[in-house]
């Protein structure tokens, strides 16, 4: 047998079976920090994505031009969360 007390494997087993999965419980208390700050990076990717539509050049546009169809979705949240009924850049969404 080995030399580690039971009671962790017993304290882990019940987290499983109690919550489902014990990693959830562990991470509970941090959940909308952590969604918070996603979803601040994710505007900020927006953000940088649409530079032309606010009217500053955007100096990695060639990089990130494959990214706009993937993000035309998000850029229509994230420019309602930011208070524009309407797209500032005509065509791109709404």
């Amino acid at each position: 047998m080995s030399d580690q007390p039971a009671w962790p494997r017993r304290l882990l087993r019940g987290l499983r079976t109690a919550a489902g999965h014990y990693e959830e419980v562990f991470s509970a208390p941090y959940r909308a920090g952590l969604e918070r700050e996603a979803r601040r990076q994710q505007d900020l990717l927006v953000t940088l994505l649409f530079l032309e539509a606010l009217g500053v050049d955007n100096p990695a546009s060639d990089v990130t031009v494959e990214l706009y169809p993937e993000l035309v979705e998000a850029y229509h949240d994230w420019h309602r969360r930011e208070g524009m009924e309407r797209s500032p850049e005509p065509g791109v969404c709404c």
